[in-house]
């Protein structure tokens, strides 16, 4: 599983980094997760609101941070 959190580093980045290292540590899930902070690779995804949840690929969150709680669903979809 591949999750990318992209954002420019503001804090709520950060905290949907944090939730998102915390729904994997709950879940006992193994994924490779990426830290994208370069706008020009934001803006090629064509993500308009930061932060933004991708996994595998598909954009899960756009422009809000999803709690715990609902990261772990999405991980299990």
């Amino acid at each position: 599983m591949r999750i990318e959190v992209l954002g420019t580093g503001c804090s709520k980045c950060k905290r949907l980094f944090a939730n998102v290292e915390q729904a994997i540590k709950d879940s006992n899930i193994t994924a490779e997760v990426i830290k994208i902070e370069d706008l020009d690779a934001i803006i090629e995804r064509g993500v308009m609101l930061t932060p933004a949840l991708f996994i595998n690929g598909t954009v899960m969150a756009e422009g809000r941070i999803p709690d715990v709680k609902e990261i772990k669903a999405m991980l299990t979809e």
